[in-house]
């Protein structure tokens, strides 16, 4: 049985042209990395370290080099192979590096335990088992230097009837049959995509997790447009005396 990491290299190659035909895709990525430009401070004399975590193949990270200082560190790091193979075909600045990596299994020592001044991470909570989303968020906590942010992006939709009408719509209208002419023999990924958003947290539930985890100031900012009530912005901050 394929792992969702295999499904994701399976799409790799088609991932972009599918999620660029969602509308107002890339301008949402760029609200929430310049939500996390906005709210990050270096250290005097030190670059920007950023994390992007479950960056894909690099939408994120293109959002985020447009919204970030040129003299930034930012690391992207996914765990499907293929996502980041299709990223590495792309011109990156020379301040960008990738590396593989599972959310919930990190070698904090390794990428940094409290090195990072901000981290972002777009649809990347969601597609972590519920049993283990605490201990991701536990990671980023323990991976950004006091007084860093998490600023996350991710469909919601678990008790908001009208929303999660509007998500089965275009899921079962638009996606799937998207998805069937550019992406055939990948259906189980787009099955599992659409089932995902229905059963993940809810954006109270969520911000629960990220209050428990030691995040302060946590907050939500929900899309507008056809994606309103369906996807969220949520930022968390680490506090500098922690």
């Amino acid at each position: 049985m394929r792992t969702l990491a295999d499904q994701f290299d399976a799409g790799s190659s088609r991932y972009d042209l599918l999620v660029g035909l969602n509308p107002g895709y890339h301008a949402a990525l760029a609200f929430s990395a310049r939500a996390l430009a906005e709210r990050v401070r270096r250290v005097p004399g030190a670059p920007l370290r950023i994390l992007d975590l479950g960056c894909g193949s690099g939408a994120s990270t293109t959002a985020l080099v447009r919204a970030l200082p040129t003299d930034t560190l930012l690391q992207g790091l996914d765990a499907s192979a293929g996502m980041l193979a299709a990223g590495a075909r792309k011109a990156w600045p020379s301040w960008v590096s990738f590396g593989q990596a599972v959310c919930g299994e990190l070698d904090l020592d390794a990428i940094g335990r409290g090195r990072w001044d901000g981290v972002h991470a777009a649809y990347l909570f969601r597609n972590i088992p519920a049993e283990r989303r605490d201990a991701a968020l536990a990671e980023v906590w323990e991976l950004l230097a006091p007084g860093g942010w998490l600023i996350t992006q991710e469909y919601s939709v678990a008790g908001d009837q009208r929303a999660t009408a509007v998500w089965e719509i275009v899921s079962r209208g638009l996606i799937s049959p998207l998805a069937a002419a550019f992406d055939p023999g990948n259906g189980d990924l787009y099955r599992y995509l659409r089932r995902s958003v229905r059963e993940f947290d809810s954006t109270e539930e969520f911000c629960s997790r990220l209050s428990a985890a030691g995040f302060v100031d946590v907050a939500r900012h929900d899309v507008r447009g056809w994606q309103r009530g369906i996807l969220h912005t949520f930022r968390a901050h680490k506090e500098a005396t922690a």
